[in-house]
């Protein structure tokens, strides 16, 4: 079959589901390498040769959900569960300031309760007000990734200062949706969540687990199609892990090293699909490739996330096994992660949001409309 792309880094504007499902089965040597140049290319040409830092502060792994994939599910009762202070998630958003991230992202275990809402309000007001400087005088960007929540709680958390939130819908198939969520969370709900945080004014990002059980080509392909449909504005996926505590561990799934690779060929699909759109290299990558997030750099991501939350915190914030613990606020740790981006020829962000040119574009079609 002819493969949809264009050679000399010009990608088409339009792909039909068929041809993401084409791209998705690229299989040899030489198609896998033409998909990522071809996805080099497409990042550099819509979003720049920047590569955007989010220090991610793993808040809290307290959680109402009981999801089949999930290492900090309800029902995981050898999980020790904390919650960072206020005082000790400023402290490490003032560190990511100070090291010239320019956002960060906060997340947490899913809950809906009034304590919980009020405590997200409060440390996104704050972590606004305390990082404002010279170098960013509207203060760090706040990213939140804290689940489905009502409308209102949307709006009171945009209010407060945070302005791009992550909810991944983690399958645009129902069918799926259902296999790996127990009864009472319905992709009905999840998408409605998605349309309420596009209507407030948010930055919408979502994502997806690829290579997770009983998932085919036909569904990656959907899922980007998905992105596509939902004008989102980042995309965080990453390979599926399993957990031992998990219901879905049982299932078998693709050797790790296949699973890498289709998460690094839908990255790179993602990107000529969506052109410029902010797409994230996960930590789920680096689990399983020590350069696994450099990897997705170079297939199409323009985002690193990394895991700024104290290790020992970290150590039970567990979605998934073999999770990355490095202490990556070393310097020498960051140093070395900085030159390995370097080498690839890209450069870090420093000091800016690092929003996505899609959004903007979008921003700037509604102003001038209006």
């Amino acid at each position: 079959m002819r493969s949809p792309i264009q050679t000399s880094g010009k990608s088409k504007t339009n792909f039909t589901t068929a041809q993401i499902r084409s791209l998705l089965e690229s299989s040899g040597r030489k198609e896998i390498e033409a998909l990522r140049r071809e996805a080099h290319w497409a990042t550099l040409l819509h979003c720049g040769n920047r590569v955007y830092f989010r220090g991610i502060i793993e808040f809290s792994n307290i959680c109402t959900c009981d999801c089949y994939y999930c290492g900090i599910r309800r029902s995981n009762k050898d999980v020790v569960r904390y919650q960072l202070a206020k005082a000790q998630i400023l402290r490490q958003a003032k560190w990511c300031a100070e090291r010239g991230f320019g956002s960060v992202v906060l997340q947490s275990g899913e809950r809906r309760d009034a304590r919980f809402v009020d405590f997200v309000t409060d440390v996104v007001r704050t972590v606004k007000k305390e990082t404002r400087c010279s170098l960013l005088p509207d203060g760090l960007g706040i990213t939140l990734c804290v689940g489905e929540q009502s409308r209102e709680v949307y709006a009171r958390f945009f209010e407060a200062g945070a302005h791009r939130y992550l909810l991944r819908i983690e399958t645009a198939s129902p069918r799926l949706f259902r296999r790996w969520h127990p009864p009472g969370q319905t992709y009905e709900n999840r998408r409605r969540c998605l349309s309420h945080l596009r209507s407030i004014g948010y930055q919408v990002g979502t994502g997806v687990m690829i290579g997770a059980p009983w998932q085919t080509t036909a569904d990656l392909a959907e899922d980007v199609a998905f992105f596509k449909e939902m004008d989102v504005d980042m995309i965080g996926m990453g390979p599926y892990i399993p957990h031992r505590a998990a219901p879905l561990a049982r299932i078998d799934v693709d050797l790790p090293a296949m699973r890498l690779q289709r998460a690094l060929s839908t990255i790179a699909v993602a990107r000529l699909v969506l052109r410029d759109v902010n797409i994230a290299a996960t930590t789920a990558l680096q689990a399983l490739s020590p350069l696994g997030r450099e990897r997705g750099l170079d297939f199409g991501a323009n985002v690193i996330m990394p895991q700024v939350t104290s290790p020992d915190c970290r150590k039970q914030y567990t979605l998934y096994d073999a999770k990355p613990c490095d202490n990556e606020t070393d310097p020498g740790f960051q140093n070395a992660l900085e030159r390995r981006i370097r080498n690839l020829g890209r450069e870090v962000g420093r000091n800016r949001w690092g929003d996505s040119p899609h959004a903007w574009i979008r921003q700037a079609f509604i102003q001038g409309a209006a």
